[in-house]
């Protein structure tokens, strides 16, 4: 949320830069919004839905929903206008301590089709904090003797904000002995010091009071007040002197207990007993730091104690007083700052925030599975993660933004093949040695109806006895179906088959326009014209108009047009075949014709589809054999047709036999013209017809079916010319 006040040319500028910004991280993939902390209910954060190029009307039939891992319900989005509003108390400080950058990341979904989004909010700091020390008063004790420029160190405060807000300084109310002296070291220290004016008399007055005031650097400024409690004490000279007024130390958060940290020494010019030092933790020093060194008092040895984290504390401030072992004892002031290192010692940590499960195996690839979030609490190269998963598993890792991961469909699925996988998730950091960890994600796949039902075999021969009661046993047919529950639900239905009908043939609604169904063929035992036959299809009951044809003289049945949803599922069609001859004879065949899905078509097997071919070494010998056994049956009927002819007595007139006709099949029909264009009609009892007519066997075209072509020979004579 960005506040400005009205007519200020500054913010209005400042407020265009912000949108601007939010605007092209949007179409970078990530949109970035900033608040400040203790915002109130209902603050506007910003219009996501428009940001996110998402329609308003489409928010909730797509499931719009906002996930923010261990941030609660801090955000929250008005579904009605798609705005991103404050829903409770932000503590920027709770949230984030004193890290430099904290902001709150979303992670926004939407369904149909699933889209995910990840958003940035920035918690900015307000001075809602004010300087605070450590204890009410501090008291310090110092000699009458001490010169005039001695100094005395003074604990600071600390302040939980950051940034300008955390910048400290300080005053001490107007005195003649004192002034105050400030120092900055080293990761932002502060050295407080308060410098002696002018001497000390005990007898005048033994203790002064002073109140030291912290005030930070926000507007309006913070302040935190502290009293010091200064008693002046009587007979002393010299005080312990160290030869560095600050020490570095950096120590392995693993160093064990009992490690030298540091061996202090101070100096006193003094001699005899006040010569003699001491070292002793500072009364400015708090228990935790105690709790994880300790000091020799005699050889200035500092150790640790306590188990040191560096995710717990990156650094410790330890103040050292050395007082010599006069009766009215002198101190020397120090301080040690000792820096933690990081070790590889937090293993990654992975949550599954999501899991879209279970997965249909017809899913496109890269549809999102799971969404996986990886943290470490190691610093640097040992905070690093890199996710991986099993080898030889159909999905993937894909990185969407700092430490998150989407679990994506990386190859087709086959629920017949495998119907769950289970998908192990290694984070791996990048220390010396690595430490590693995992999670399962256990991806079921859901069935498609993507499996026809399929017999054992394609063809059942049944004998049945006659004469059997009705209700009587026959056969059992099974079929099975790869899919599971109500996929493979199978049930069972008889067709009848009448003689010059044909049955059970399916069809896919998306075949294309002129795609050829079957064919239907017809058989004359005439001759000439009588034989010549032509294929129509009659028209539907009702006057509809049928999506099929069939080829005038071929017989082929083929669609007219793309089949669509309004065409019913079950077509019949009834075939009309007739000859030419006068007067006309004709016959009917029914076809029926199931409209099926693409899933649903079943693989037939070549046996049984017209057009299709076996195996070639299986046609050759079927041709071979047909072939021989033609053959011979062809010379057999043409010395028995020869030896009748030779010996029957010649007969003139208009019934006289004439010379036998050859008719074949071709692909203008059943029927060509013969070698003669005269035809002899014969009545009462005159000599029968002696024509010969040849048909091709519905035969699959193989690669060797042009060379062994074959032929059924019908001979139409009758015995009684023997007579």
């Amino acid at each position: 949320m960005l506040y400005s006040q009205r007519g200020s040319p500054g913010s209005r500028r400042l407020l265009i830069s912000f949108v601007l910004l939010a605007a092209w991280e949007a179409g970078s993939g990530q949109l970035h919004y900033s608040i400040p902390e203790e915002a109130k209910h209902g603050t506007f954060v910003g219009r996501i839905a428009q940001d996110l190029g998402l329609e308003l009307a489409e928010l909730v039939p797509r499931l719009f929903r906002v996930a923010s891992k261990d941030r609660g319900d801090l955000l929250e989005v008005n579904l009605q206008n798609g705005i991103l509003f404050v829903n409770s108390r932000i503590d920027r400080e709770a949230l984030c301590g004193r890290s430099a950058e904290c902001s709150i990341h979303l992670e926004v979904i939407v369904d149909r089709p699933l889209q995910v989004f990840h958003v940035e909010v920035e918690v900015r700091d307000i001075n809602d904090n004010p300087p605070k020390f450590s204890r009410p008063e501090q008291r310090l004790s110092i000699l009458e003797s001490r010169m005039p420029d001695s100094r005395f160190p003074v604990e600071g405060a600390s302040d939980m904000d950051i940034g300008s807000n955390a910048a400290l300084s300080y005053k001490v109310n107007p005195n003649e002995y004192f002034d105050l002296d400030i120092k900055r070291k080293e990761e932002e220290t502060n050295v407080l010091q308060l410098v002696l004016k002018k001497p000390l008399d005990r007898e005048e007055t033994h203790e002064h009071r002073l109140l030291l005031t912290a005030i930070d650097g926000g507007k309006p400024e913070l302040t935190g007040t502290v009293q010091l409690l200064i008693d002046v004490l009587d007979a002393n000279d010299n005080a312990p002197e160290f030869d560095q007024s600050v020490y570095n130390v950096r120590l392995l958060e693993s160093t064990p207990n009992e490690t030298l940290v540091i061996k202090l020494n101070a100096s006193d010019a003094d001699e005899g007993m006040n010569k003699e030092i001491l070292y002793f933790f500072s009364n400015l020093v708090l228990e935790d730091v105690k709790s994880k060194f300790t000091i020799d008092s005699t050889s200035g040895e500092i150790k640790v104690k306590g188990a040191l984290d560096y995710e717990d504390r990156k650094l410790y401030e330890i103040n050292i007083d050395a007082v010599d072992r006069s009766t009215f004892p002198l101190a020397g002031h120090c301080k040690v700052i000792v820096k933690l290192v990081d070790v590889n010692d937090n293993v990654p940590e992975m949550a599954i925030t999501s899991l879209f499960l279970p997965i249909k195996e017809d899913a496109q690839l890269g549809t999102v599975i799971a969404l996986i979030s990886v943290s470490d609490r190691d610093s640097g190269v040992n905070g690093q993660v890199t996710c991986s998963l099993t080898p030889h598993v159909p999905f993937k890792l894909v990185s969407t933004f700092k430490n998150y991961y989407s679990l994506v469909l990386d190859s087709a699925l086959d629920r017949e093949t495998v119907a769950n996988y289970h998908v192990v998730v290694t984070a791996r950091d990048g220390g010396s040695p690595s430490l590693w960890a995992t999670a399962s994600v256990s991806v079921e796949v859901a069935d498609v109806n993507d499996n026809a039902p399929a017999f054992a075999q394609p063809e059942y021969t049944v004998f049945v006895k006659e004469n059997n009661p009705p209700g009587a046993h026959i056969f059992t047919v099974s079929a099975s179906d790869a899919d599971a529950q109500e996929n493979a639900l199978v049930s069972y239905s008889l067709v009848e088959q009448r003689e010059g009908e044909r049955t059970i043939e399916l069809l896919s609604r998306s075949v294309s326009s002129g795609h050829v169904v079957a064919k239907v063929r017809a058989v004359d035992a005439d001759s000439g014209y009588n034989a010549w036959l032509s294929y129509e299809l009659q028209p539907a009951a009702g006057g509809v108009r049928s999506p099929f044809r069939v080829g005038l003289y071929t017989g082929e049945i083929s669609t007219t047009r793309v089949l669509d949803e309004s065409d019913i599922p079950r077509q019949r069609l009834l075939v009309l075949v007739k000859d030419h001859g006068e007067p006309a004879l004709t016959a009917t065949a029914t076809f029926l014709v199931s409209l099926v899905e693409n899933s649903q078509t079943p693989k037939v097997s070549s046996r049984v589809l017209v057009g299709t071919s076996g195996s070639d070494s299986s046609l050759v010998d079927v041709n071979v054999y047909l072939i021989i056994a033609v053959s011979s049956l062809l010379v057999l009927t043409l010395l028995l047709y020869t030896a009748l002819r030779c010996s029957a007595t010649p007969t003139e007139g208009a019934c006289a036999p004439g010379k036998p006709v050859l008719v074949c099949s071709s692909a203008v029909g059943t029927w060509s013209y013969s070698q003669q264009r005269r035809q002899r009609v014969c009545s009462g009892e005159g000599p029968p017809k002696t024509d010969l007519m040849a048909f091709s066997p519905s035969l699959p075209q193989g690669p060797t079916s042009t060379e062994n072509v074959s032929f059924i020979i019908l001979l139409n004579f009758s015995l009684n010319s023997l007579t």
